[in-house]
């Protein structure tokens, strides 16, 4: 049996897999780390910790196993900026992560003056302090020692520690969430390095998702010489996982909020109003190198809401509860929930809208209000693949989904119904680390084309859509009614 390691670096923990030949788990580990907050919009991680947590993961799979391990891969947080001294290996500041606003005012700054497009047709981004540049910027400024100073995202700075500070590297799809990137030429971007004042040298090497990026050193828990061979950032790696390898498949991830990708093919998008463009992979073999790219919505509000019920409003005291509620009732009584608690996402990205409840009668229970929650992930999801639609000019083949609202099947077949393509559900549920494995598997010749990764990818369910387009409509044009209603609303208080 082969066994490749899969290494899954979160936002609040490290999860280690070994996934076999067939692409079964066969062993998994889990370890939480801690998350600073020092000021008001400030989130911090600890490298460190993240490193620890690492190596202990790794170690219980490697002792619950038989047999060698034939490589490892990566998948990660995206976006979280870590600096480290090139000689000693110790973290300089703690990470900044994604989730981190202190450079608000910063990218404030450069929207001011004029700096939009020119960023956004370089990296597909919207300037936003979500994204690494300014993070690294900000570590840049307030540094007291600069001179051995080595900048990364998460996946660097695992790759730099597993191979004994002798790699330090990246790949297409974290180097395209930095900022820095330009995804049209695949290289650093000299003039948002001038920009950002960040010197190439202190930036990891770009390499393909399933290029080779070292070996493992002597402190790797793992053991030394395992070779590290596949590399993406988190929603990314999904994608791969899902074995969306074709133009017009997509994924959805149904989190705290959801991240939706779209395979867009092997040209670069153009920049699209309400949607991010980015790397999803870059694969090389047989004297090719072929780069795929996705374009990207999030949605801010999917599992926050089901939170909501419960902690809010106490209407349920596990999120477990909710289908069993909302299957109480046949439909909502034209009640729409639109959660747009800290804004709307993508395609609107309206920070000023609030959330809305609305159709609401004496006849209005706690089972409609639940379907209406459910109802309204399926038509956020809707509103985001159809602005990928257009922006493409791909038809949407169907949509595969994980994360903690994906059990509902009751979600999953509104979904269908919304977008008119069938919804699938994987067995596994740890299909970011997949993505991983598969990458770095295809690497080393475990798999040897994509079509083999795709037959190791296994239906759990397969929801068909059950009513016609006409009645998905209506029901939409009424939620985009509701969209309206609740835009620009926090202008008034």
């Amino acid at each position: 049996m082969t066994i490749v390691l899969a290494i899954d670096a979160g936002t609040t923990g490290v999860r280690t897999l070994a996934v076999n030949n067939n692409g079964d788990i066969v062993s998994s580990s889990y370890r939480e780390f801690k998350q600073y907050f020092p000021n008001p919009g400030w989130v911090e991680h600890d490298p460190e910790e993240i490193w620890n947590a690492v190596q202990s993961t790794m170690s219980d799979v490697v002792l619950s196993i038989s047999g060698p391990i034939a490589a490892i891969g990566i998948t990660n947080q995206r976006e979280t900026a870590v600096v480290w001294d090139r000689e000693t290996s110790l973290p300089l500041h703690r990470a900044l992560v994604w989730q981190d606003r202190r450079t608000t005012s910063r990218c404030t700054e450069l929207e001011d003056n004029g700096l939009t497009s020119t960023i956004r047709e370089s990296t597909g981004l919207i300037i936003d302090p979500y994204f690494s540049a300014t993070k690294f910027e900000w570590i840049a400024r307030n540094l007291p020692v600069k001179n051995n100073a080595v900048l990364g995202t998460i996946d660097s700075w695992l790759i730099w520690k597993l191979t004994d500070g002798k790699v330090h590297a990246t790949d297409t799809s974290n180097a395209s969430r930095t900022m820095l990137f330009n995804i049209n030429s695949l290289r650093w971007d000299n003039e948002l390095l001038d920009l950002f004042g960040i010197n190439e040298s202190s930036l990891p090497h770009v390499k393909a998702s399933n290029g080779d990026f070292g070996e493992t050193g002597k402190e790797a828990s793992c053991g030394k010489g395992i070779p590290i061979r596949g590399i993406a950032g988190d929603q990314q790696s999904s994608l791969f996982g899902h074995a969306a390898f074709s133009k017009g498949d997509a994924k959805n991830t149904y989190g705290t909020g959801s991240f939706i990708l779209m395979n867009v093919g092997t040209e670069s998008p153009k920049p699209v109003e309400g949607l991010l463009s980015t790397v999803a992979w870059t694969l090389e073999g047989d004297g090719t190198t072929t780069t795929t790219y996705a374009l990207e919505g999030s949605i801010f509000s999917t599992g926050a809401t089901v939170q909501w019920l419960r902690d809010g409003l106490g209407m349920i005291s596990e999120a477990s509860e909710l289908e069993t509620l909302a299957l109480q009732c046949l439909d909502t009584g034209d009640v729409f929930i639109v959660p747009a608690f800290t804004g709307l996402g993508s395609p609107w990205w309206d920070p000023l809208a609030r959330g809305t409840l609305l159709g609401i009668t004496r006849g209005t229970g706690k089972a409609e209000i639940a379907r209406a929650v459910i109802e309204s992930i399926a038509y956020q999801t809707r509103d985001v693949t159809e602005a990928m639609q257009i922006a493409s000019n791909q038809q949407l083949q169907n949509l595969r989904v994980d994360g903690g609202a994906s059990v509902m099947d009751l979600l999953l077949q509104i979904q269908a119904d919304q977008l008119q393509v069938p919804v699938l559900r994987p067995q596994s549920k740890e299909v970011t680390a997949l993505g991983a494995a598969f990458l770095a598997g295809l690497s080393i010749g475990i798999w040897t084309s994509l079509s083999e990764v795709e037959e190791k990818w296994k239906l759990d369910v397969q929801l068909q859509p059950e009513v016609d387009r006409i009645t998905a409509d209506a029901a939409h044009s009424r939620w985009l009614q509701a969209i309206e209603r609740s835009r620009s609303w926090a202008i008034s208080s």
